[in-house]
């Protein structure tokens, strides 16, 4: 409540005061006050006697008191009362009401969002620490201090390094998606061992670090672990090449805690076309059957890579909310890892979830952003799919150019508190970005698969014909 409207509360309180003379030559007492107002005048009762003795407010009509007085201490007390009360009423009834005032300033803002961030987790969609290990250590675990890496050799001198124990603790980070990674070169080779390799290298990391982190597997979990103040760990296979084309890879990929598939990665599959493709049909039979199986198992469908004729047909097959875990706004910077708008339309209409990268290339389509380009992406989102289908999804690790103010993992709250500065930002949007649109989305996707868990659908098991590779058994 502003303090004009309280001033006019007070203005009104003094006009219900009965009117008085501005001749104070005499005083008079008053035997009738203000009954209650009808909208057409006041109506009087008889005054039987004051507590105040010959303190007098009212009016009177007598022959030799028709003039009003208002010389008594008393009544001008109790006009300043009335006033001092109307003020405290039009002050603190607000604060009643809504105890937590709009934050005003930038440390007001950023204590905010840590109060939002202990009520409900931030998930970020994609981060690509797994894959840096690999590059710089083999994923030989025993010598790693994931709490002092950014002061070692090669971490520190590496663009590449955004993430660590102390930053993400920072960053107020409630669930990460963790890449297990493979390059497109792996393709019809040993991607799906590397891809093993890489998910046990996650799994590792987290056992070795469990006072910080707990691998999760369902929307439940990470709630839980949130309240423990801990970071939900869960895995997301990047680039369809690593299922070599099986769904029997598939289905063990999830058994062992594979949460998303990113259906395709730089390169196409003999089932998908990726990002760079302009093959008009996206997705094969084999390809519609990866979605299904997905949908069966309770996998979510990443479409971040994908080409947007793979996107439109994967939105259309799945019967499940789709996530875009790592992608930005096709409009603001034309790169064909984006997404457009008609595709995002097509994602709200799935109630699907875009989680907005922060590589600079994908912001400004060359090597330097700011924080606010990444605002600018979340709200270009927001206004074409609505606020209940955009999220984060920085792609940290994976990066070697970040924005200023988000430079690594630690930035999260300085976004959010920089999106509460705009009146069009509610708390209830912020939590609805951090992690509320994921995990509905999560929570939907298992919902679908308890269904047709109940109607009894079993496992897909179409296959691809042999591919022509030195490297296949003759009965794969």
């Amino acid at each position: 409540m502003s303090f004009k409207i309280v001033l006019q509360g007070s203005r009104q309180l003094l006009e219900m005061i009965p009117p008085v003379a501005r001749d104070f030559a005499r005083e008079t007492s008053f035997n009738a006050v203000p009954h209650y107002y009808n909208g057409e005048g006041y109506h009087y009762h008889e005054y039987q006697g004051s507590p105040l003795g010959s303190c007098s407010c009212s009016t009177s009509e007598s022959s030799d008191s028709s003039r009003n007085s208002f010389r008594n201490p008393w009544c001008v007390c109790l006009v300043v009362c009335i006033i001092v009360a109307a003020l405290g009423i039009g002050l603190g009834l607000p604060l009643a009401l809504n105890p937590q005032m709009e934050p005003q300033t930038p440390q007001q803002r950023l204590e905010a969002v840590r109060r939002l961030l202990k009520e409900t987790p931030l998930i970020d969609g994609h981060n690509d620490l797994a894959w840096n290990i690999r590059k710089f250590i083999h994923n030989k675990l025993l010598g790693l201090n994931l709490s002092a890496i950014s002061d070692q050799e090669p971490w520190s001198q590496s663009r590449w390094s955004q993430t660590d124990i102390p930053r993400l603790r920072e960053g107020h980070l409630g669930a990460q998606f963790w890449s297990a990674y493979v390059p497109c070169g792996a393709q019809h080779l040993d991607a799906v061992q590397l891809t093993l390799e890489q998910i046990d290298a996650i799994q590792r990391l987290m056992d070795m670090n469990s006072k910080y982190f707990a691998l999760v597997r369902s929307s439940n979990e990470i709630l839980e672990i949130h309240k423990q103040g801990r970071i939900a760990s869960l895995i997301g296979v990047e680039g369809g090449h690593a299922l070599g084309n099986s769904l029997a890879v598939l289905r063990m990929f999830y058994n062992l805690g594979a949460r998303y598939l990113t259906i395709t990665h730089t390169c196409d599959t003999p089932w998908a076309r990726g990002a760079n493709s302009q093959d008009k049909e996206g997705l094969t039979p084999f390809g519609h059957s990866v979605i299904r199986e997905m949908n069966r198992l309770g996998m979510m469908i990443d479409l971040s890579h994908t080409s947007v004729n793979t996107a439109k047909a994967a939105l259309n097959a799945s019967q499940a909310p789709v996530i875009f875990s790592h992608s930005s706004a096709y409009s603001l910077c034309n790169s064909s890892r984006n997404v457009p708008d008609d595709v995002l339309k097509l994602v709200a209409h799935n109630g699907g979830v875009v989680m907005v990268n922060f590589y600079t290339y994908l912001l400004t389509c060359n090597e330097t952003a700011t924080i606010k380009d990444v605002i600018k992406h979340i709200n270009h989102i927001r206004a074409v799919a609505g606020i209940n289908h955009v999220g984060i999804g920085a792609g940290y690790d994976g990066i070697n150019m970040t924005p200023s103010g988000l430079e690594d993992v630690s930035g999260y709250p300085r976004l959010f508190a920089e999106l509460l500065a705009d009146p069009t930002w509610s708390e209830r949007d912020i939590t609805l970005l951090a992690g509320q649109n994921m995990l509905r989305v999560f929570s939907q996707v298992e919902a679908i698969r308890d269904q047709w868990k109940l109607a009894a659908i079993l496992p897909f098991e179409d296959v691809l014909p042999p591919q022509d590779s030195p490297c296949s058994y003759k009965f794969s």
